[in-house]
């Protein structure tokens, strides 16, 4: 059985050590030797908890629902009380930078019984969609080493797609939790706004943007993580709508797809931005992906928002959140250096970010506030779909193949080139971090070259329970998990 438990998830994991067939120390042992053994190649866990990590699993854990089971967090959306913190910075690397209290997201997650046993690499300040930082040096694909893992939570997908552990801390404040499940072949579900808190530390993230939970292999543990962790804090400016009941509770009927009735299905793998290619591997995947809902009886047709397909609408779009994003780069700059003493200079911060906090101390607070506004009408008009009788959007996560490594680092001579390229990854993504919607990459796509595709669905603010539905009916129909990367 040892050989096998990195291949079980985190409910099969849990199981065991409910059942006395494993212990908490057994699978943190498992755990901690893949880490030894094959981090090296992918460069996905930079801070290892490997005596804490031992203690805690020795000791007497809460009776959660994850009791034993080992995951990792990621070293950005959340803080670990007295542990590093750098955010892929090396200011914060540098000056040794470890807060004082934990967020209470990773406290939920101690009292789901999960054992951390390492934090994971992210691209500085979360800013990109590979994990590259300077800090700290580029997270490697276990489906192909020369390729990015997406970002930011890049670090979290190595870590579970290798099977490392089983589910990964991630967060998405553009897609940063749904492009490393679709480059690395995993779950990434992103919540409604509101459904998880981000305090003590924060009452919103990037206006709002920003979620939190967690990559994994399987529609389960997500569903079953989300159930252990979701729920606001006092004091927090947004709060979900309560789901029904639990959302374990959605996937007990995925074998027979219509007990629950019949889902309208729209399908775009239109592009919003005009300048962006949508790779055909990826095209068929989802248009593969759209035939499988059909043949479980779901109604699917070729839909879309209108505001979707409005080229000059879109384009708006991306020139608003350029605006916002710049302004939160240098607040977050501003923030860490707060947090420190003294503010991080240039020689600290990697030419890409400076330069795009730099941007940002340049526009105005009334251009601000105008971005805000019009990012709000936009969000309005792409959201109102949903009430016209659809429940389900479908769309690439992503339009290409995972990318190469080395496309989104700036220098000091050219330090936009990464937020350039960038642009080209997120279209699908970051719409729905302004609306506010649940959204989930699915890995149900597989290139000629044995690349993972994501899928994602998006469904209206709050239903989560729809998109766990039928995320668990297209596990059992189009499976993926005897799937395994090269490096596992």
């Amino acid at each position: 059985m040892a050989e096998d438990l990195h291949l079980l998830d985190a409910t099969a994991q849990a199981a065991l050590v409910a059942s006395g067939e494993a212990s908490p120390a057994e699978l943190v042992e498992v755990a901690l030797d893949r880490i030894d053994r094959l981090n090296p190649q992918l460069n996905a866990v930079i801070h290892e908890r490997a005596d804490a990590a031992r203690a805690e699993a020795a000791g007497v854990l809460p009776d959660g629902p994850f009791r034993g089971v080992p995951m990792v967090v990621k070293d950005l959306d959340g803080w670990l009380a007295g542990e590093p913190y750098h955010a892929g910075n090396r200011g914060l690397r540098d000056r040794g930078f470890r807060p004082a209290v934990d967020s209470e997201l990773f406290a939920r997650f101690r009292r789901a019984g999960f054992v951390i046993v390492g934090k994971t690499n992210t691209p500085e300040l979360g800013l990109m969609p590979s994990t590259e930082p300077l800090a700290y040096g580029p997270t490697r694909n276990p489906w192909d080493v020369s390729r990015s893992t997406g970002g930011s939570s890049g670090g979290s997908g190595a870590a579970v797609a290798a099977c490392l552990v089983p589910v990964g801390h991630a967060g998405d404040g553009g897609g940063s939790i749904r492009i490393p499940a679709s480059e690395c072949g995993l779950v990434g579900l992103l919540p409604t706004r509101g459904r998880i808190t981000l305090g003590p530390e924060a009452g919103e993230s990037w206006g709002g943007l920003v979620r939190r939970l967690v990559v994994s292999r399987s529609v389960r543990d997500t569903a079953g993580v989300l159930d252990a962790v979701a729920g606001p804090m006092p004091g927090d400016p947004y709060v979900a709508p309560a789901p029904s009941g639990p959302y374990r509770d959605e996937l007990r009927d995925a074998a027979d797809p219509l007990a629950r009735g019949q889902l309208r299905i729209g399908v775009t793998t239109s592009v919003p931005d005009p300048n962006v290619v949508c790779d055909p591997q990826v095209v068929a995947a989802v248009d593969a992906a759209a035939q499988a809902c059909a043949s479980l009886g779901h109604a699917v047709e070729r839909s879309a928002p209108a505001a979707w397909d409005d080229a000059e609408a879109s384009a708006a779009f991306a020139g608003h959140f350029v605006n916002t994003f710049t302004v939160w780069a240098a607040a977050d700059l501003d923030r860490y250096g707060a947090l420190t003493g003294a503010p991080l200079t240039a020689d600290e911060v990697e030419p890409g970010t400076w330069a795009i906090a730099e941007m940002g101390r340049h526009v105005t607070a009334l251009q601000y506030h105008a971005a805000v506004e019009a990012t709000h009408a936009y969000t309005r008009d792409l959201a109102r779909w949903w009430s016209d009788g659809f429940d389900v959007l479908m769309t690439p996560t992503i339009p290409e193949l995972p990318p190469t490594l080395g496309q989104f680092t700036g220098t000091v001579d050219e330090p936009l080139v990464g937020l350039a390229r960038a642009a080209g990854i997120v279209p699908f993504t970051a719409p729905f971090n302004a609306t506010g919607q649940p959204a989930i990459s699915l890995p149900l796509g597989w290139s000629a070259e044995g690349l993972p595709i994501g899928v994602q669905l998006v469904a209206a603010a709050g239903r989560e329970d729809v998109l766990l539905r039928l995320a668990a009916q297209l596990e059992l129909a189009c499976p993926w998990s005897d799937r395994r990367p090269p490096v596992v």
